[in-house]
């Protein structure tokens, strides 16, 4: 037989020296709590035993209540099951009770505008997150959902194994608070790996892992930055640092990318005395470009004599079809300016939530309090997983069956695209990664081409998003990682409708 499911149960409140009985304040307390809604229809109830047990009275005075609320219909009982909540309740009985602080607002203000004037007041924090716009085009897992890898070839049966060896005896010191750098183990397997895949200057000590690459942004942006900091931010650029940046308080300067990648003089001449400088130099988001190695130098060369600090964020290299990835702009720094930041959630499954960031030496110190002041540090189950991933091979092979399978995909979307779009979008051809740029005709709204779509069942992200200036011609970034063959050429008919209807 069914068993009734388990609920939670608000607390009872009740008041020995009032002159009200205690069955009566119980009955009145258990109305007021079914007629506002704290407890549902259907809802099962603790036994009269138990509750009396519970609120330390006598099992008498409960049954007395309980009779009152089954005569008057409110409860009902099933052999065998318990006390529930009556299901014949009219609708219209359950509604929220009263707020006597925001009636006496609304008398005092003489209007509900005056009362959320009066008490509604949120942080300049809050008003940054306020003014972000909906984002209908990353609301479901369907092509072309930007940065969402392919989940559908991840090797979960190793995963599992890996995981049930470490959850199977954990250690204690896995299960007590751990350190705000991460686990030693999996800073070791990390800076291995950007030594020899990225050429980073790096070591164990120098690693702090993050719940992702957002959040490290945001320690590098609070640590580093200060309330009106002008910061260098490529446009286009990522949204999610510029989000971060926004929120630190910082004020950003947009800086044009072309074919070289960040354009460096472009930015000394509009803000020569920059705190900082957000750049994604291995493969730029959104257009995918690669930063040369003329601009390398000149913004290492800039950092330097301005005393900036860059910050390189290194999403996605690992994806790279044509060659090796690029080496790091951190492996070339020699003067320590580089907060170098990388993800797994590319190269795994988001939901992992675990990053790194690559500190100097002198900051460490820092950067762990600030990690530690936040959430302390990262699931230690998951990190000892991913070492053991790494150092066994997993990680390594995973990522060239992947490279050659975003090849594939992005091939497929090209030819779709080409195809099914005809002048309507124009394709940028990626060499990395897990999305391209597709450009729209002058005149345009790409916004309004993204919410179309997201209607018609596809997610288009606007490259006008990615601005922070006017953008000179409306576009889509199309992400093809997380969909197959059959899906991309299925999205493309249905983004051809759309833009026929644009």
């Amino acid at each position: 037989m069914k068993r009734p499911r388990s609920v939670f149960f608000p607390p009872v409140v009740l008041d020995p020296q009032a002159q009200t009985p205690l069955y009566r304040q119980l009955y009145i307390w258990f109305r007021r709590a079914i007629v506002d809604g704290g407890l549902r229809p259907g809802q099962r109830l603790p036994s009269t035993r138990a509750l009396a047990a519970e609120l330390s009275l006598s099992r008498i005075t409960v049954l007395n209540a309980f009779e009152q609320l089954h005569a008057e219909g409110y409860l009902e009982g099933r052999v065998g099951a318990g006390t529930f909540v009556t299901r014949s309740i009219p609708d219209e009985m359950h509604r929220p009770a009263a707020n006597p602080l925001a009636a006496r607002l609304l008398r005092a203000t003489g209007s509900a505008a005056g009362a959320t004037a009066a008490s509604r007041r949120i942080s300049s924090y809050g008003a940054v997150l306020a003014r972000q716009p909906p984002e209908p085009w990353l609301n479901k897992p369907v092509a072309f959902r930007v940065s969402l890898p392919a989940l559908d070839h991840f090797p979960f049966e190793t995963w599992s194994r890996l995981t049930a060896r470490h959850s199977r005896r954990p250690a204690a010191r896995d299960l007590g608070y751990g350190d705000p750098m991460g686990r030693a183990g999996l800073r070791q397997a990390i800076a291995e790996y950007l030594r020899t895949v990225r050429a980073a200057r790096c070591e164990a000590e120098n690693i702090m892992v993050v719940t992702g690459s957002q959040q490290g942004l945001q320690i590098a942006a609070r640590v580093l930055l200060d309330p009106g900091s002008r910061v260098w931010m490529e446009d286009p650029g990522y949204p999610g640092a510029r989000q971060a940046l926004r929120v630190a308080g910082a004020e950003l300067v947009p800086v044009p990318v072309d074919d070289e990648g960040l354009d460096v003089a472009a930015g000394i001449a509009r803000c020569p005395d920059a705190r900082a400088v957000y750049a994604t130099p291995s493969h730029q988001y959104p257009l995918g470009m690669t930063m040369s190695a003329t601009r390398r130098m000149q913004l290492l060369n800039w950092a330097a004599r301005a005393g900036a600090w860059i910050i390189e964020d290194d999403y996605d290299s690992e994806h790279r079809f044509a060659s090796r990835p690029v080496a790091s702009l951190q492996g070339l720094d020699a003067d320590a300016r580089v907060i170098y930041i990388g993800t797994f959630s590319k190269v795994l499954y988001p939901a992992l939530r675990l990053g790194y960031v690559v500190v100097p030496t002198d900051l460490i110190r820092v950067f762990a309090a600030a990690r530690e002041e936040s959430d302390i540090f990262s699931a230690t189950l998951h990190q000892a997983v991913l070492t053991d991933f790494i150092n066994e091979g997993h990680f390594a092979r995973h990522i060239r069956r992947m490279r050659m399978l975003y090849m594939e995909r992005c091939e497929a979307l090209v030819t779709a695209a080409r195809a099914h779009l005809g002048d309507g979008l124009e394709i940028t051809h990626a060499e990395a990664g897990m999305h391209l740029v597709g450009l729209m005709p002058p005149g345009i709204d790409d916004a309004a081409v993204s919410r179309a779509a997201a209607a018609n069942g596809v997610s288009a992200m606007p490259l006008s998003a990615c601005y922070l200036t006017q953008a000179p011609r409306g576009g889509l970034i199309l992400g093809y990682g997380g969909v197959s063959a059959v899906e991309i050429r299925a999205g493309v008919r249905k983004l051809a409708a759309t833009l026929a209807r644009a």
